[in-house]
């Protein structure tokens, strides 16, 4: 039997034309940078922009938003969000479930030692072009009151599962 050896830049070059070139994104661009969008088909809704004020008590601190619910609405259990970044890190932001009391939405965090009350949901981040990024709940969530946030930003982007 006869083999042909191909070097390896060779194999690589025959993969790459395979694959073909990525394909350019055709979908909806957000509106405004460092706000994300839920993508709900080829439309594209704002969340809500709000700043979180802080309470610390003890070792918790409660981060809080006004309003017992979000006018940001989505039916999706696992929602999708895009965002055309300018100052915000995609791979730095997080997602919490609000409890809402009081007639205001809070989440609670342990600040030295201990359990935390609540921890960040699971998100895929997935550059799709340029500086235009993919935000997704890696869980399916429940029915409630949520947010996005950088790391260490009181700046939140609310939204609602129903």
């Amino acid at each position: 039997m006869f083999r042909i050896l191909l070097p390896p830049a060779v194999l690589l070059l025959v993969s790459l034309t395979v694959a073909g070139p990525a394909e350019k994104y055709t979908g909806s661009w957000p509106p405004k940078q460092d706000v994300p969008y839920l993508v709900h088909a080829d439309t594209l809704i704002e969340t809500e922009v709000a700043e979180a004020k802080n309470e610390d008590k003890g070792n918790d601190r409660t981060a809080w938003v006004p309003g017992i619910s979000s006018p940001v609405r989505t039916p999706l259990a696992e929602p999708s969000f895009l965002i055309e970044v300018q100052k915000l890190t995609p791979e730095k932001m997080e997602l919490y479930k609000f409890d809402a009391k009081r007639e205001r939405r809070e989440v609670t965090f342990t600040l030295k030692g201990g359990k935390s009350a609540s921890r960040a949901l699971r998100l895929t981040v997935t550059r799709i072009e340029g500086k235009l990024y993919r935000l997704e709940a890696n869980e399916g969530l429940e029915n409630g009151e949520y947010s996005l946030s950088q790391d260490g930003s009181d700046q939140v982007f609310c939204f609602q599962v129903y």
